[in-house]
Protein backbone atom coordinates (compact mmCIF):
# COMPACT_ATOMS: atom_id res chain seq x y z
CA UNK A 1 0.00 0.00 0.00
CA UNK A 2 1.41 3.40 -0.96
CA UNK A 3 1.62 6.19 1.14
CA UNK A 4 -1.86 8.27 0.92
CA UNK A 5 -1.82 11.24 -0.92
CA UNK A 6 -2.06 14.28 1.19
CA UNK A 7 -0.64 12.16 4.14
CA UNK A 8 0.65 14.58 6.69
CA UNK A 9 4.35 14.67 7.54
CA UNK A 10 3.79 12.87 10.74
CA UNK A 11 1.28 10.31 9.41
CA UNK A 12 4.53 9.06 6.78
CA UNK A 13 6.75 8.89 9.55
CA UNK A 14 5.01 6.54 11.01
CA UNK A 15 4.05 4.51 7.50
CA UNK A 16 7.57 4.10 7.63
CA UNK A 17 8.26 3.47 10.80
CA UNK A 18 5.61 0.81 10.95
CA UNK A 19 7.02 -1.18 8.30
CA UNK A 20 10.63 -0.71 9.65
CA UNK A 21 8.80 -2.38 13.19
CA UNK A 22 7.19 -5.09 11.32
CA UNK A 23 10.35 -6.13 9.55
CA UNK A 24 12.42 -6.01 12.69
CA UNK A 25 9.81 -8.25 14.06
CA UNK A 26 10.13 -10.40 11.17
CA UNK A 27 13.57 -11.04 11.37
CA UNK A 28 13.06 -11.53 14.75
CA UNK A 29 11.19 -14.40 14.39
CA UNK A 30 12.83 -15.72 11.44
CA UNK A 31 16.35 -15.06 11.97
CA UNK A 32 17.22 -18.44 14.13
CA UNK A 33 15.53 -20.13 11.29
CA UNK A 34 18.45 -18.42 8.91
CA UNK A 35 20.75 -20.18 10.67
CA UNK A 36 19.48 -23.29 11.41
CA UNK A 37 18.78 -24.14 7.56
CA UNK A 38 22.17 -23.18 5.94
CA UNK A 39 24.28 -24.99 9.09
CA UNK A 40 22.22 -28.13 8.37
CA UNK A 41 24.57 -28.23 5.22
CA UNK A 42 27.83 -28.17 7.18
CA UNK A 43 30.20 -30.52 5.58
CA UNK A 44 32.01 -30.73 9.71
CA UNK A 45 29.86 -31.82 11.96
CA UNK A 46 30.03 -28.54 13.90
CA UNK A 47 27.28 -26.02 15.06
CA UNK A 48 29.14 -23.19 13.54
CA UNK A 49 29.62 -21.47 10.00
CA UNK A 50 33.10 -22.74 8.42
CA UNK A 51 35.40 -20.31 6.10
CA UNK A 52 34.80 -22.84 3.60
CA UNK A 53 30.83 -21.80 4.04
CA UNK A 54 31.67 -18.28 4.50
CA UNK A 55 33.39 -17.81 1.45
CA UNK A 56 30.69 -19.76 -0.39
CA UNK A 57 32.86 -22.58 -1.49
CA UNK A 58 31.07 -26.37 -2.63
CA UNK A 59 33.77 -27.97 -0.28
CA UNK A 60 31.73 -26.36 2.50
CA UNK A 61 28.24 -27.78 2.26
CA UNK A 62 26.99 -31.36 2.33
CA UNK A 63 24.22 -33.63 2.29
CA UNK A 64 25.88 -36.13 4.78
CA UNK A 65 23.57 -34.76 7.83
CA UNK A 66 20.48 -35.46 5.45
CA UNK A 67 21.90 -38.72 4.62
CA UNK A 68 22.40 -39.60 7.89
CA UNK A 69 19.07 -38.65 8.31
CA UNK A 70 17.31 -40.43 6.10
CA UNK A 71 19.98 -43.71 6.25
CA UNK A 72 19.28 -44.02 10.32
CA UNK A 73 17.04 -46.90 11.52
CA UNK A 74 16.86 -44.57 14.55
CA UNK A 75 15.42 -41.47 13.23
CA UNK A 76 13.36 -43.60 10.53
CA UNK A 77 11.50 -45.49 13.32
CA UNK A 78 10.76 -41.95 15.36
CA UNK A 79 9.59 -40.55 11.65
CA UNK A 80 7.25 -43.06 11.82
CA UNK A 81 5.83 -43.07 15.20
CA UNK A 82 5.41 -39.55 14.79
CA UNK A 83 3.41 -39.94 11.67
CA UNK A 84 1.27 -43.28 13.14
CA UNK A 85 0.37 -40.55 16.23
CA UNK A 86 -0.27 -37.39 14.75
CA UNK A 87 -2.54 -38.96 11.99
CA UNK A 88 -4.25 -41.37 14.88
CA UNK A 89 -4.62 -38.34 16.92
CA UNK A 90 -5.40 -35.67 14.30
CA UNK A 91 -8.40 -37.96 12.90
CA UNK A 92 -9.87 -38.31 16.41
CA UNK A 93 -9.68 -34.83 17.41
CA UNK A 94 -11.16 -34.10 14.16
CA UNK A 95 -14.37 -35.72 14.40
CA UNK A 96 -14.68 -35.16 17.85
CA UNK A 97 -13.66 -31.29 18.08
CA UNK A 98 -16.30 -31.23 14.86
CA UNK A 99 -18.82 -33.16 16.86
CA UNK A 100 -18.43 -30.79 19.93
CA UNK A 101 -18.40 -27.35 17.53
CA UNK A 102 -21.39 -28.39 16.27
CA UNK A 103 -23.26 -28.69 19.38
CA UNK A 104 -21.71 -25.55 20.72
CA UNK A 105 -23.35 -23.71 17.42
CA UNK A 106 -26.99 -24.92 18.52
CA UNK A 107 -28.98 -22.59 19.76
CA UNK A 108 -30.30 -25.48 22.42
CA UNK A 109 -27.28 -26.05 23.60
CA UNK A 110 -27.31 -25.42 27.83
CA UNK A 111 -24.54 -24.25 29.32
CA UNK A 112 -21.94 -23.60 26.43
CA UNK A 113 -19.88 -21.33 28.34
CA UNK A 114 -18.50 -24.11 30.83
CA UNK A 115 -18.33 -26.61 27.94
CA UNK A 116 -16.24 -24.59 25.60
CA UNK A 117 -13.96 -23.33 28.39
CA UNK A 118 -14.08 -27.41 29.40
CA UNK A 119 -13.23 -27.92 25.74
CA UNK A 120 -10.53 -25.45 25.22
CA UNK A 121 -8.73 -26.51 28.75
CA UNK A 122 -5.64 -28.09 27.30
CA UNK A 123 -4.74 -24.75 25.46
CA UNK A 124 -5.35 -22.60 28.76
CA UNK A 125 -3.54 -25.21 31.47
CA UNK A 126 0.47 -25.10 31.39
CA UNK A 127 1.44 -28.28 29.74
CA UNK A 128 3.21 -29.84 32.29
CA UNK A 129 0.40 -30.04 34.22
CA UNK A 130 -1.64 -31.57 31.52
CA UNK A 131 1.16 -34.03 31.15
CA UNK A 132 2.06 -34.97 34.81
CA UNK A 133 -2.03 -35.48 35.19
CA UNK A 134 -2.19 -37.55 31.95
CA UNK A 135 0.44 -39.74 33.15
CA UNK A 136 -1.74 -40.23 36.51
CA UNK A 137 -4.72 -40.99 34.86
CA UNK A 138 -3.38 -43.17 32.24
CA UNK A 139 -1.17 -45.48 34.57
CA UNK A 140 -4.01 -46.53 36.33
CA UNK A 141 -5.58 -48.32 32.88
CA UNK A 142 -2.42 -49.49 31.85
CA UNK A 143 -1.68 -46.67 29.02
CA UNK A 144 1.37 -45.46 29.57
CA UNK A 145 3.96 -46.76 27.31
CA UNK A 146 1.57 -47.24 24.53
CA UNK A 147 0.54 -45.94 21.46
CA UNK A 148 -3.30 -45.87 22.61
CA UNK A 149 -2.12 -43.87 25.34
CA UNK A 150 0.29 -41.13 23.15
CA UNK A 151 -2.68 -41.22 20.37
CA UNK A 152 -5.30 -40.25 23.25
CA UNK A 153 -3.22 -37.47 25.06
CA UNK A 154 -2.67 -35.82 21.90
CA UNK A 155 -5.95 -35.85 20.74
CA UNK A 156 -6.94 -34.16 23.97
CA UNK A 157 -4.47 -31.39 23.22
CA UNK A 158 -5.80 -31.49 19.44
CA UNK A 159 -9.12 -31.18 19.84
CA UNK A 160 -9.14 -26.87 21.41
CA UNK A 161 -8.04 -26.39 17.86
CA UNK A 162 -10.45 -28.00 15.88
CA UNK A 163 -13.18 -26.51 18.24
CA UNK A 164 -12.39 -23.06 17.50
CA UNK A 165 -11.35 -22.85 14.19
CA UNK A 166 -15.18 -24.69 13.18
CA UNK A 167 -16.66 -22.72 15.81
CA UNK A 168 -15.57 -19.58 14.19
CA UNK A 169 -16.36 -20.88 10.35
CA UNK A 170 -19.91 -21.67 11.91
CA UNK A 171 -20.30 -18.19 13.06
CA UNK A 172 -21.07 -17.11 10.41
CA UNK A 173 -23.27 -20.17 8.59
CA UNK A 174 -26.85 -19.84 8.19
CA UNK A 175 -29.35 -21.62 9.69
CA UNK A 176 -31.74 -21.52 7.72
CA UNK A 177 -30.36 -23.37 5.07
CA UNK A 178 -30.73 -26.71 7.16
CA UNK A 179 -34.00 -25.62 7.88
CA UNK A 180 -34.78 -25.63 3.95
CA UNK A 181 -33.15 -28.71 3.58
CA UNK A 182 -35.35 -30.34 6.09
CA UNK A 183 -38.89 -29.17 4.57
CA UNK A 184 -38.08 -30.47 1.47
CA UNK A 185 -37.46 -33.78 3.18
CA UNK A 186 -33.90 -34.48 3.99
CA UNK A 187 -32.96 -35.74 7.33
CA UNK A 188 -29.92 -34.63 9.41
CA UNK A 189 -27.38 -37.00 7.87
CA UNK A 190 -28.00 -36.41 4.97
CA UNK A 191 -28.88 -32.15 5.45
CA UNK A 192 -25.25 -32.34 6.96
CA UNK A 193 -22.83 -34.52 4.56
CA UNK A 194 -24.56 -32.26 1.56
CA UNK A 195 -25.35 -28.43 3.29
CA UNK A 196 -23.35 -28.13 6.62
CA UNK A 197 -20.17 -29.81 5.83
CA UNK A 198 -18.96 -28.34 2.04
CA UNK A 199 -19.75 -24.98 3.93
CA UNK A 200 -17.45 -25.33 7.19
CA UNK A 201 -14.57 -28.06 5.54
CA UNK A 202 -12.09 -25.40 5.36
CA UNK A 203 -12.33 -25.05 8.89
CA UNK A 204 -12.29 -28.22 9.73
CA UNK A 205 -9.35 -28.78 7.69
CA UNK A 206 -7.34 -26.05 9.33
CA UNK A 207 -8.32 -27.23 12.65
CA UNK A 208 -7.72 -30.83 11.68
CA UNK A 209 -3.90 -29.48 10.27
CA UNK A 210 -3.18 -27.16 13.66
CA UNK A 211 -4.09 -30.53 15.44
CA UNK A 212 -1.38 -32.52 13.12
CA UNK A 213 1.27 -29.71 13.41
CA UNK A 214 0.33 -29.97 17.72
CA UNK A 215 0.89 -34.16 17.34
CA UNK A 216 3.76 -33.72 15.37
CA UNK A 217 5.96 -30.78 17.10
CA UNK A 218 4.87 -31.91 20.94
CA UNK A 219 7.35 -33.36 23.53
CA UNK A 220 6.36 -32.55 26.95
CA UNK A 221 3.19 -35.43 27.10
CA UNK A 222 5.39 -37.78 24.82
CA UNK A 223 8.25 -37.44 27.60
CA UNK A 224 5.67 -38.54 30.28
CA UNK A 225 3.95 -41.00 28.77
CA UNK A 226 5.72 -42.90 25.77
CA UNK A 227 8.24 -45.73 26.30
CA UNK A 228 11.43 -46.49 24.25
CA UNK A 229 9.15 -48.22 20.99
CA UNK A 230 6.97 -44.45 21.11
CA UNK A 231 9.74 -42.51 20.57
CA UNK A 232 8.87 -39.96 18.19
CA UNK A 233 10.75 -36.88 16.52
CA UNK A 234 10.70 -34.34 18.71
CA UNK A 235 12.44 -36.79 21.85
CA UNK A 236 14.73 -38.33 19.28
CA UNK A 237 15.75 -35.13 19.00
CA UNK A 238 15.68 -33.89 22.64
CA UNK A 239 17.51 -37.05 23.35
CA UNK A 240 19.97 -36.13 20.44
CA UNK A 241 20.90 -32.76 22.15
CA UNK A 242 21.36 -34.50 25.30
CA UNK A 243 23.57 -37.14 24.41
CA UNK A 244 25.30 -36.44 21.66
CA UNK A 245 25.50 -33.03 19.34
CA UNK A 246 25.29 -33.91 16.07
CA UNK A 247 23.98 -32.15 12.71
CA UNK A 248 21.94 -34.53 12.32
CA UNK A 249 19.53 -32.36 14.37
CA UNK A 250 19.58 -29.76 12.52
CA UNK A 251 18.39 -31.47 9.64
CA UNK A 252 15.73 -32.70 10.99
CA UNK A 253 15.12 -29.05 12.46
CA UNK A 254 15.08 -28.06 9.03
CA UNK A 255 12.63 -30.63 7.80
CA UNK A 256 10.25 -29.66 10.22
CA UNK A 257 10.35 -26.06 9.08
CA UNK A 258 9.51 -27.16 5.54
CA UNK A 259 6.88 -29.39 6.80
CA UNK A 260 5.48 -26.38 8.56
CA UNK A 261 5.79 -23.77 5.91
CA UNK A 262 3.78 -26.28 3.62
CA UNK A 263 1.26 -26.59 6.12
CA UNK A 264 0.98 -22.77 6.77
CA UNK A 265 0.54 -22.38 3.15
CA UNK A 266 -1.93 -24.65 3.28
CA UNK A 267 -3.95 -23.00 5.95
CA UNK A 268 -3.47 -19.60 4.06
CA UNK A 269 -5.52 -20.87 1.12
CA UNK A 270 -8.26 -22.32 2.99
CA UNK A 271 -8.16 -19.25 5.30
CA UNK A 272 -8.93 -17.53 1.47
CA UNK A 273 -11.12 -19.66 0.24
CA UNK A 274 -13.44 -19.53 3.16
CA UNK A 275 -13.20 -15.79 2.84
CA UNK A 276 -14.68 -16.60 -0.82
CA UNK A 277 -17.08 -18.82 0.38
CA UNK A 278 -18.58 -15.98 2.84
CA UNK A 279 -18.35 -13.57 -0.16
CA UNK A 280 -15.99 -11.25 1.74
CA UNK A 281 -13.50 -9.42 -0.24
CA UNK A 282 -9.57 -8.96 0.61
Amino acid sequence: MAIPEGATTSEKVWYVAFRIICAGIFLFLIGPLLVIIPLSFNAEPYFTFTPEMLSFSPEGFSLRWYDDFFSSESWQTAIKNSLIVAIASTILATVLGTTAALGLSSRYMPYKDAIMAILISPMIVPLIISAAAMFFFFSRFQMTHTYIGVVLAHTALGIPFVVITVTATLSGFDHSLTRAAASLGANPVHTFFKVVLPLVTPGVISGALFAFITSFDEVVVVLFIAGPEQTTLPIQMWSGIREEISPTILAAATLLVVLSIALLTTLEFLRRRSARLRGIEE
